[in-house]
């Protein structure tokens, strides 16, 4: 007699797990997804259309969720705005909002689905993770109504919130996060009263999860790492890629080598607004990545990380990021020192007008320090030190503390800082370091074309980001990125 459908669910599920718990290893996927946006429209949809157009994105995550799971991997990420896009007011979003309820429920929505009050998106990504026996991270709105006796509650007696959910190879819901650092377009979605710290257990390692602009700032990123000890993070984002130093899959790659985590990071694909670059990065460096402003497809990434990463032979001992800079002297000043900006920051720059040398420029209490030797620089190829110690103040306000060598944009020393892309001088080597006020520095390598460095730098523990390839691949900048969150 054949085992029923329940009954053989359990059992793969149950195999699963003790693979899964067999090996200090899993498999880890990710989804860069090109949303189907809706239409420019002057008044809410009804819930059939929005569910009609949820349905057309679901389609396309369930061929990703489907695939990665024939590849083997435990967990797929998928992006932030990746069921319904990100061209809403308050009241346009409405209608693709669900009741997401507290995980502690213990729901399976995939065969329970009318135990809350309708939930549609919920119940197809439950019976995703079912059917696939994986675990699928998806970012989705939820909707909470209020009234008079919060002082909180909105005019239309609801909170509306960017959430990210979690269901397990079960298909039960194991973690929700409403994301706290709101970016400064997202006008349709209210904070959390307070930032939420929400981690789960897996046989793989202890997860956490925190959703796009989050990354900069102390809570929930933070806490979720130096305090509550998480193995992995997953990161539904819709990024915007800014050079030299906030492109996606150069921050990403360096935050998780900065933090000593797994670091799966899944974005929107949308080129008009420079949205690309997913990962699954290691604190050793991108064990897979994708960067393309070229076209409009998606991609699935698959790759096998450490369950544990801090106890791998690879992970990256104690940095202290201030040591070597703090025992030298000052490397010899130049009459080339400027000013400039990147991205809006006003940066002291010193230029390297010699083909090899030691360099000192400061800003306040910053002092970066670089010795170098290019190969062959091309005559048409400028590159600066640049420091940066001050306040963040555009998209939202943040302490920063920037050390970097940077290939400016053309020969006139005003296009440095600017974006550039593409770069043709090597570099036989370099060693890059700072006066560094805070612990939480992030190590840059970026080759042109928006290329990654993995395996070609090192961080050495008095805090020098050295190459390790000589010469180096065409350099469009070297850079340490230090977060002060305690002078926020």
């Amino acid at each position: 007699m054949l085992p029923s459908q329940p009954l053989l669910h359990a059992a793969v599920f149950a195999v699963a797990v003790l693979q899964a718990l067999a090996s200090d290893t899993f498999t880890a996927a990710v989804y860069e997804h090109a949303v189907i946006l809706p239409d420019a429209t002057k008044k809410p949809v009804s819930p059939d259309d929005a569910l009609t157009l949820m349905n057309k994105n679901m389609d396309v995550l369930e061929g990703a969720i489907k695939e990665a799971a024939q590849q083997g991997a435990h967990i797929i990420v998928t992006p932030e705005d990746g069921i319904y896009g990100w061209r809403f007011t308050r009241e346009d979003i409405y209608p693709y909002l669900e009741d997401i309820p507290d995980p502690a429920v213990n729901w399976i929505p995939c065969t329970d689905p009318t135990r809350f009050a309708r939930a549609p998106v919920q119940e197809r990504l439950s019976c995703m993770a079912r059917n696939n026996s994986i675990y699928v991270v998806a970012n989705i709105g939820d909707k909470k109504p209020c009234n008079s006796s919060d002082p909180s509650c909105p005019s239309d007696g609801r909170y509306q919130y960017n959430t990210d959910v979690v269901f397990d190879p079960e298909g039960k819901l194991v973690a929700r996060y409403h994301k706290y650092n709101l970016f400064m377009s997202e006008s349709q979605f209210n904070y959390p009263k307070e930032p939420e710290a929400v981690t789960f257990e897996t046989p793989f390692g202890k997860f956490g999860i925190f959703t796009c602009f989050d990354v900069l700032f102390h809570e929930p990123a933070v806490v979720l790492v130096s305090e509550l000890q998480v193995d992995t993070v997953l990161f539904p984002t819709a990024w915007m890629n800014v050079l030299p130093f906030l492109t996606a899959v150069e921050f990403h790659s360096a935050w998780a080598m900065g933090m000593g985590v797994n670091f799966l990071a899944a974005n929107t694909h949308y080129t008009t607004m420079s949205m690309t670059g997913s990962g699954i990065y290691a604190p050793d460096g991108a064990r897979t990545y994708y960067y393309n402003m070229k076209t409009e497809e998606g991609r699935l990434l698959v790759a096998k990380l450490d369950s544990h990463p801090r106890l791998s032979p690879a992970s990256l001992p104690a940095v202290n990021w201030s040591s070597y800079a703090l025992s030298v002297e000052s490397f010899s000043l130049n009459d080339h020192e400027f000013g400039g900006l990147i991205f809006y920051d006003p940066f002291t720059f010193t230029e390297l007008t010699e083909p090899e040398g030691n360099l000192t420029v400061c800003q306040k209490d910053l002092c970066c320090h670089l010795s170098y030797k290019m190969a062959g620089k091309k005559e048409d190829e400028v590159y600066v030190l640049g420091a940066f110690d001050g306040l963040h103040v555009v998209e939202g306000q943040y302490y920063l503390q920037i050390c970097t060598l940077l290939k400016c944009k053309s020969t006139d020393l005003n296009t440095c800082g600017q974006p550039v892309e593409m770069a043709q001088t090597k570099f036989e080597m370099f060693s890059l370091s700072g006066t560094f006020g805070t612990n939480y520095v992030f190590p840059e390598v970026l080759y042109s074309g928006v290329q990654l460095a993995p395996g070609e730098f090192e961080v050495l523990n008095d805090g020098r980001l050295i190459n390790k390839v000589r010469p180096t691949k065409p350099v469009v900048t070297v850079t340490l990125f230090g977060r002060w969150y305690e002078k926020d």
